[in-house]
Order: structure tokens, then C-alpha cells, then sequence
């Protein structure tokens, strides 16, 4: 059986959904996914936790209303623990109805879960790729440690394995380090890497406090990973890079998440056509000594 990934690119730059039914609706989605496919974008990335089902819901319309896209495009999705056989095959299912498709592309786990290790749980992910239901398969929010062992097991029983890690790494928080690095280099994962600025954090505008409205302030929960001493003191040498070569806070963070080691594909995303624009532009400013500049904090 062929396990090779989806033949659709992922393409350096990849469009996150998050932001669908939470921060904007249908109509700015709509012309958000529009500006992302002109721009050249077509990995599109959700999850059923996403607002209850409502990203992928949105994201589901719009697929219906670009059929004659539908062949250019990479749809990924995760499901959210217990990894149960009878879930994993339900929220598949789920997940698939929401989007309007019969196939997923890409199908993630959306964090590690000792469920996973449960007899069934590797047999079922196969299952969903064996059956046509799934292109691919990812692990999303999983460390070195927690995703070899995974690996090992997928090839001694033949089963289709993970062929996508998908982590957060930005200058604030990084979960992508050299030994994870290193194991998706052997097993010939790609990397796929979120929130470049940080949920907004780097970029500076929450530095007198957390601004009503946004991202922090819609799931409070997201403050803990960022409002911490060393994620501060990442965004003050940022911030002081920034002031001295007259680069936005913005640029030079997304340049450094977009030109790091053995990352194949950066997910953005935000409200409006202008944050691909940024991203673009951040795409094709690639300055080393900056960016290890920016590191060494």
C-alpha cells in the first residue's frame, strides 16, 4: 500500500482557521480563503475543537463554493483525544461531514494522549488511510520522546504511519527542538509549525497588557504559555532588534519562524487580508545574522 503524502504541496506557507466561527465569521472567512488560494496558499488547516465544529463548518461552505479549486487544495484537520478506535472513526466521520468532503487529506491527532498507546488505537488511524478516508496522517503538539515510539510501532506492524508533525514554535515558545528535529529528518516527516506571532504576543501589542478582544482575551487559557518570564524576556530582545534596524516587531518574528531548520511549512492566519501580505513579505526577507541575533536570549 502506497503511504506517501496527499500529492498536493504544502507549500512553505499554509492558512490556519482558527479565527472561523470565533474572532470572524462566514463572509470574512470567505474573502480571507480567497486572498489566501490567490496568493498562492493551499494547505488549509482546521480542527473540530476549533470553535465547536464552526471552523470546520465555514470551511466546509466555502470548499462547496470553489469546487473547481477542490484539486489544488491540502485540507487538514485534527481530532481531539481519547483515541479510542470507535472515536477515532467518529470523528473522522465527523469532521469529514462538517468539511463537505469524502476524503481528509491531512488527519492529525491534536495533542499527545496516552490513549494513543492503548491496543487498537495505530490499527484505527491505519484503518481510516486502508479504507480511503483519510489521504494522511499527523501528529500535532507530540514530542520526540512521545512520537518515536509511535513511529517504531506503526512500521513494525505495517500500518500507515505519521507522515506530518505539527507544532507551535515561534521566538517566544519553541517546541520544535533538535531531537524532534532530528527524528522527522529520519523518518521523513515534514514540519509543519503554528502561530508565528505567538497569538499576537509578538507583536508587541500586548506588552502594556492583554487588549480586549483579542486572541488572549477570547481563551484566556492561551496567557500561561506566553505571560511568563522567559517568553517576556524573548519579546524585549525583540522588541530592542526591532527598534535598532527598523524592522516591525511583526516581520522579524514571522521571518525567523519562516526560515528556521527543517521547518517545511508555516500555518498563518488572522482577520484580514493584510496578515498574508505580512507574511509574504516576511517569506522573502531571510537575514541569518538577525535572526541569531533574535536567539540569543
Amino acid at each position: 500500500m502506497n503511504h506517501s503524502l496527499s500529492p498536493f504541496p504544502l507549500g512553505r506557507l499554509g492558512f490556519g482557521c482558527s479565527t472561523f466561527g470565533r474572532e470572524i465569521g462566514a463572509e470574512p472567512a470567505f474573502a480571507l480563503l480567497d486572498h489566501a488560494l490567490a496568493a498562492g496558499l493551499t494547505l488549509l488547516d482546521t480542527a473540530a475543537t476549533y470553535s465547536h465544529g464552526e471552523s470546520e463548518r465555514i470551511l466546509g461552505l466555502w470548499l462547496a463554493a470553489r469546487q473547481s479549486h477542490r484539486d489544488r487544495l491540502t485540507v487538514a484537520t485534527k481530532m481531539y483525544p481519547p483515541y479510542t478506535p470507535e472515536n477515532i472513526s467518529a470523528s473522522a466521520a465527523a469532521s469529514a461531514a462538517r468539511l463537505g468532503v469524502e476524503v481528509i487529506d491531512l488527519f492529525y491527532l491534536h495533542k499527545w494522549d496516552a490513549t494513543v498507546e492503548t491496543p487498537g488505537a495505530l490499527a484505527a488511524l491505519d484503518r481510516l488511510v486502508r479504507e480511503g478516508r483519510v489521504r494522511a496522517l499527523g501528529a500535532s503538539n507530540f514530542t520526540a520522546e512521545q512520537l518515536a515510539p509511535l513511529l517504531v510501532r506503526q512500521q513494525a506492524e505495517g500500518f500507515a504511519p505519521f507522515r506530518v508533525l505539527q507544532n507551535n514554535h515561534n521566538l517566544a515558545v519553541r517546541e520544535v527542538d533538535a531531537p524532534l528535529r532530528d527524528l522527522c529528518a529520519r523518518q521523513g516527516l515534514a514540519i509543519v509549525t503554528y502561530s508565528p506571532l505567538g497569538a499576537g504576543f509578538l507583536t508587541g501589542k500586548h506588552r502594556a497588557g492583554v487588549q480586549p478582544g483579542s486572541r488572549f482575551a477570547l481563551s484566556p487559557g492561551h496567557q500561561d504559555i506566553y505571560f511568563n518570564p522567559e517568553a517576556q524576556r524573548r519579546l524585549e530582545k525583540l522588541a530592542a532588534v526591532a527598534a535598532r534596524t527598523g524592522h516591525s516587531m511583526s516581520h522579524l518574528a514571522l521571518a525567523w519562524a519562516m526560515h528556521q531548520p527543517g521547518t517545511s511549512t508555516v500555518l498563518i492566519g488572522g482577520r484580514g487580508p493584510t496578515y498574508i501580505e505580512q507574511a509574504l513579505a516576511a517569506l522573502a526577507f531571510n537575514a541569518p545574522a538577525l535572526f541569531a541575533e533574535l536567539e540569543s536570549c
